[in-house]
């Protein structure tokens, strides 16, 4: 019987995503309380599953059957939990209880396809999290202000987490347990990404306006680039060339090179914002602007997807002309980003 009924579960969710087994872009939406399945192709939404309250940010396992959300919780109401859900079977397989840790945020896995890396805001630490038990198997604590995102190094074992209140990133070392460093960057430290070679973090410090470039080998900043206005997400082009960065107050996307540092195309977005943006999570600070925050960029590296989390869109840029080439209709606040690749 159990058999029978994944079986037509697993056909249902065949039937939502489409024959053609298109790529979907999975977008959170945090007002809405729920996950979004986009097909790029149609833009039409295939399937919508329930979180935790106010879900900021989702990770895809390596191998794409999973996706993890911090389940961060609504204003003075702290979250504390994780949903995980099964990418195959189009549904929720479980919801992990953090108990006494409160306010996940940032969440990444690690290359085993078990076990995730996030950030606990209100514990001011790092936890790692195997998904399949539900066990807390590590915590670090970064004693630093809102631990918010994190990025995992490609080739060894260190965690690097943004600090938005301390103006700080965090360097963790995953096999021991440790923090290594902390290393100042810039106030509101938000956004953080790692180029695809392993060598460098770029972050988005959005109250200074400045990207800070930190080398990994030697875990000192190299390079500050000034860049308004609040800059809140970064994300690596899959080639390492690029660098693609949400700012939230400016209402645009900035493409920067890589290796010169200098910004290759500023991208305003044009959007019509939603009636109640000023009693969403910026309040007044953002009522005027999309607030353009969650990236993605897809596996070619030719398009970049940004969450307008005040127009309830997911816009589209092309990486080669540098153009908005349409946007899709999410749900209510969508920020956090996956992908789900078609078989």
């Amino acid at each position: 019987m159990a058999v029978a009924l994944r079986s037509l579960i697993f056909l249902c969710f065949a039937c939502a995503m489409g024959q053609a087994a298109t790529d979907s872009l999975l977008v959170l939406n945090k007002s809405g309380h729920d996950a979004s399945f986009i097909d790029v192709a149609s833009g039409e939404v295939r399937l919508t599953l329930p979180t935790g309250r106010n879900p900021h940010e989702v990770a895809v396992s390596p191998d794409g059957k999973l996706a993890v959300v911090a389940n961060y919780g609504d204003g003075p109401q702290p979250g504390s939990s994780l949903t995980v859900i099964d990418l195959t079977m189009g549904a929720v397989k479980d919801t992990i209880d953090l108990k006494e840790l409160r306010r996940p945020h940032g969440v990444q896995f690690l290359a085993d396809n078990q076990r995730v890396a996030v950030t606990i805001e209100a514990a001011q630490a790092l936890i790692v999290v195997n998904v399949d038990t539900g066990e807390v198997v590590q915590r670090v604590q970064t004693d630093a202000a809102a631990s918010h995102m994190v990025a995992v190094a490609p080739d060894q074992p260190l965690a690097f987490v943004a600090n938005i209140g301390s103006g700080s990133l965090s360097v963790i070392d995953l096999d021991k347990g440790e923090l290594l460093k902390t290393i100042r960057t810039g106030d509101g430290c938000e956004g953080v990404d790692i180029t695809p070679d392993g060598k460098q973090v770029w972050t988005t410090n959005r109250s200074a306006n400045t990207l800070s470039v930190i080398d990994i080998q030697r875990l000192d900043i190299v390079g500050e680039i000034s860049c308004a206005n609040f800059p809140i997400r970064i994300k690596f082009t899959p080639d390492g060339q690029r660098a693609v960065v949400s700012c939230a107050v400016s209402s645009e996307v900035v493409v920067y090179d890589v290796r010169t540092r200098k910004e290759l195309a500023r991208i305003p977005l044009t959007l019509d914002i939603v009636d109640d943006a000023g009693a969403r999570l910026f309040g007044d600070a953002m009522a005027e602007s999309p607030a353009p925050v969650g990236v993605l960029i897809n596996p070619s590296g030719s398009r970049a997807y940004i969450a307008a989390t005040n127009a309830d869109r997911v816009v589209v840029i092309d990486l080669e002309t540098y153009e908005v080439v349409g946007s899709l209709v999410a749900g209510s606040e969508p920020d956090g980003l996956g992908w789900h690749a078609g078989h």
